[in-house]
């Protein structure tokens, strides 16, 4: 089997790191916009989770958002409690890496987010992005309530006509599918304080992330404001 291949095949629940009861401590300070990054949150502020490839250049893609409140990222979807950096890109915790955004729904809505995370990645790649390749870099989106996971689904159906109809124009057959997991956000585990905001820290910092030049439809999403 090759590299890849052994990289790109989840671990078994029962084969995972056993991880630690402690949590990650972390500066719980915003880099860029001073705010913080763990809850207790204001009042009227609603959370969102998004898997888009290596989280420092997906969490900057939120940050720079117009209502976004505070961005963090880390592990989430796997089975090892609190791992570490380390861990992860062993492959031996099944987490991805996320970023944790928090936003004000008065300003930015859960559809814009999700046009964001749609563009921002090419979210046919499966376990990988890029020449990012490993489980930690799958594409998902991770749901806090019914009504985000409807709009989950029904914008990953949108964007996989966007996704057919140019793979038909461009006669590539057959046309590319989205490998994007959609399930009910489990528990959020901070990455290291380093990793919090790094492209901010690290302005000449690797972001490998690369969308597929294809634009989300503006008209979706409307009927939910």
């Amino acid at each position: 089997m090759s590299a890849y291949g052994k990289r790109a095949l989840m671990i078994a629940k029962e084969e995972a790191l056993p991880g630690r009861q402690e949590a990650m401590l972390v500066t719980n300070q915003h880099y860029v916009n001073g705010n913080p990054i763990c809850e207790p949150f204001e009042d009227g502020l609603s959370k969102a989770m998004f898997g888009l490839g290596c989280f420092w250049g997906a969490e900057r893609k939120f940050w720079e958002l117009d209502g976004v409140y505070s961005t963090a990222v880390g592990y989430a979807a796997g089975y090892t409690p609190n791992p570490d950096y380390k861990e992860v890109c062993s492959g031996l915790t099944g987490h991805n890496e996320v970023v944790l955004v928090i936003y004000d729904e008065a300003k930015i809505t859960y559809c814009d987010l999700l046009k964001c995370f749609w563009q921002s990645h090419d979210p046919t790649q499966g376990m990988r992005q890029g020449n990012d390749i490993g489980t930690q870099y799958r594409s998902g989106i991770y749901t806090y309530t019914d009504q985000q996971a409807i709009l989950a689904r029904e914008s990953c159906d949108i964007f996989q006509s966007v996704i057919n109809g140019a793979d038909n124009a461009a006669k590539k057959v057959p046309a590319r599918v989205i490998t994007t997991e959609i399930i009910p956000a489990p528990i959020f585990y901070y990455a290291e304080d380093y990793h919090q905001q790094y492209l901010a820290k690290n302005v000449n910092g690797y972001c490998g992330l690369g969308g597929l030049d294809l634009s989300f439809p503006d008209t979706w999403g409307k009927k939910y404001d």
